[in-house]
């Protein structure tokens, strides 16, 4: 019996972890060979610009919607899960200190009394899921109300 390289396996471990069924785990098993067989490379060595380029050359070669579709998410996963994907759990600090770099948000400072800054904030700038602080960029404004249009049906 061939032997099954880690990725590999760490891949199946990861697809039955998350409960996928046999035919899911060889069909995306499948897609990611065949997309690495394309680019004649471990799938781990390939970008993202690579998985777009390979989903455009299945499209030109007109494979059915649903395998694309099978094939897209196959690939969806192995990026996103199995190889950790940009915000996945093992880099996700890491990368949040990035994008607020990036998009030049401060570092949110520390409370000195949790419960004093709970009661300075407005009831709307804190996150119903965690009770972090939320940043409100912009508000809107609901459209004025007008009255209810009343038939007459007198005619």
């Amino acid at each position: 019996m061939a032997q099954i390289s880690p990725l590999r396996r760490r891949r199946i471990e990861d697809m039955t972890v998350r409960n996928l069924s046999p035919a899911t785990q060889r069909s995306y098993v499948h897609a990611v060979s065949k997309f690495s067989r394309y680019f004649g490379r471990s799938p781990d060595r390939l970008s993202l610009e690579e998985v777009r380029s390979f989903q455009v050359h299945l499209v030109s070669t007109g494979i059915s919607w649903a395998s694309l579709n099978q094939t897209v998410c196959a690939l969806r996963f192995f990026c996103g899960v199995t190889l950790g994907g940009f915000l996945a759990n093992g880099h996700r600090t890491e990368k949040l200190r990035q994008c607020r770099r990036l998009f030049e948000v401060p570092l949110p400072e520390p409370a000195t009394d949790p419960a004093e800054d709970a009661a300075s904030r407005h009831p709307h700038d804190q996150c119903p899921c965690c009770g972090g602080t939320m940043i409100i960029l912009a508000t809107r404004t609901p459209p004025p109300r007008s009255r209810p249009y009343l038939w007459n049906d007198s005619s």
